[in-house]
């Protein structure tokens, strides 16, 4: 059986310029002119956008990287969502206007959110060649390229995929996964942070961002076909110690609640799915060949590379470089206080911010270098010695 690395891009919102600081440390430790060594490479959120970027170039790694690096390093807010003053302050209104109709049970006010994401839609218009995704699946380059979204009206998480013809659509309660060809549309659901962006029609549902009930955020990798794992998290996690707890007893801000929730939608389920699959790799060693067989289950190698330092404190060092507009709604909420910079640490799409979490990616990165060679090893050797 071929064996086929999987790459996982969690969500994250801003937080995924992280995830690309590290593909460009993976790109330069591997030889020059490497394909792309993830043949199963899995987006959700705005790491969709990062994994949509590496599909459609894959046949030069290195290149689709710096092409991925340098739109990250230079992004603006104004790329993203509207910042000028008529589209904040319309916005703004339809949405706590929205918040009133929907209170007294009127639903007069549709495709409402906190902020809007035209240029966001203008930006992955330009960026993307769809076409390409295709053309590394026919080239036997890519596996497959997933990208997970929540439906609100069936509440399913709902992996969008394309890729190899022998890959089989799968149904398990609460999620499932449906072959189709990869668009915009697809990107935008994805990425779609609740509450903050509005949703996207596909077909005849709506959907929003992929993290919401992902509560298997590593099984579409497996489902189609990974036999190995690297997951680029955007989360300290446990790699930080905690501070000691003070007085936080005055009453959370509507900022401080929405960056708790946005945590919980983004980290909780990829940290509960890492331990459920170490349980069953330590269960498999246990298992003798013939059992094994019979069961069906396998060893799969995971490397997981996440930050060295707390995002959300990051973003407290570049939160002024947001247009005033910007930080004046956030203001409003309660975002600019320190307890809201974990909200603030999703929306900062502003350069320095950017650059900051980029150079963080690869120096974490770095540090691994010959724990990241070792993972992709043979794949890697694999790829230059194939004729191009």
């Amino acid at each position: 059986m071929k064996k086929h690395i999987g790459l996982v891009l969690t969500g994250g919102g801003m937080r995924a310029a992280y995830q690309v600081g590290v593909l460009k440390a993976i790109a330069e430790i591997l030889p020059g002119r490497a394909n792309n060594p993830f043949s199963v490479i899995c987006g959700t959120s705005a790491g969709a956008i990062n994994a949509a970027a590496l599909a459609v170039s894959m046949q030069n790694f290195r290149q689709g990287v710096l092409y991925l690096a340098n739109t990250w390093r230079n992004f603006h807010a104004s790329q993203i969502y509207r910042t000028d003053v008529a589209g904040v302050f319309r916005n703004t209104l339809l949405w706590f206007t929205g918040l009133l109709f929907s209170a007294l049970g009127i639903n007069k006010l549709r495709k409402v959110s906190l902020f809007d994401n035209s240029p966001l839609v203008e930006l992955l218009e330009s960026m993307l060649s769809y076409e390409k995704i295709q053309e590394g699946i026919d080239a036997g380059l890519l596996h497959a390229l997933s990208i997970t979204a929540s439906g609100f009206g069936s509440g399913q998480s709902v992996t969008f995929y394309q890729g190899a013809k022998q890959i089989i659509p799968w149904k398990r309660p609460g999620r499932a996964g449906v072959a189709t060809q990869i668009e915009l549309s697809h990107l935008l659901a994805s990425s779609s942070l609740p509450f903050i962006f509005p949703a996207t029609l596909i077909h005849r549902e709506y959907f929003g961002d992929g993290s919401m009930r992902q509560i298997a955020p590593l099984s579409p990798a497996l489902h189609l076909g990974a036999t190995s794992i690297m997951v680029i998290g955007v989360t300290a996690n446990g790699r930080v110690e905690q501070p000691e707890r003070t007085d936080i007893s005055e009453y959370p801000s509507l900022a401080q609640i929405a960056g708790h929730a946005l945590n919980s939608i983004f980290l909780d389920s990829m940290e509960v799915d890492l331990e459920r699959l170490k349980k069953i790799n330590d269960l498999v060693e246990l298992m003798p060949d013939e059992v094994r067989q019979r069961s069906n289950l396998k060893h799969v190698d995971v490397l997981v590379v996440s930050p060295s330092q707390p995002i959300e404190k990051i973003a407290e060092q570049y939160a002024a470089e947001l247009p005033w507009t910007i930080r004046l709604l956030l203001r409003l909420i309660g975002a600019r206080q320190r307890s809201g910079s974990t909200l603030v640490s999703y929306l900062l799409s502003e350069k320095k911010f950017c650059r900051a979490l980029i150079d963080l990616g690869y120096q974490d990165a770095l540090k691994r270098r010959d724990e990241i060679r070792d993972f992709l090893g043979a794949q890697a050797q694999q790829d230059i010695e194939t004729p191009q």
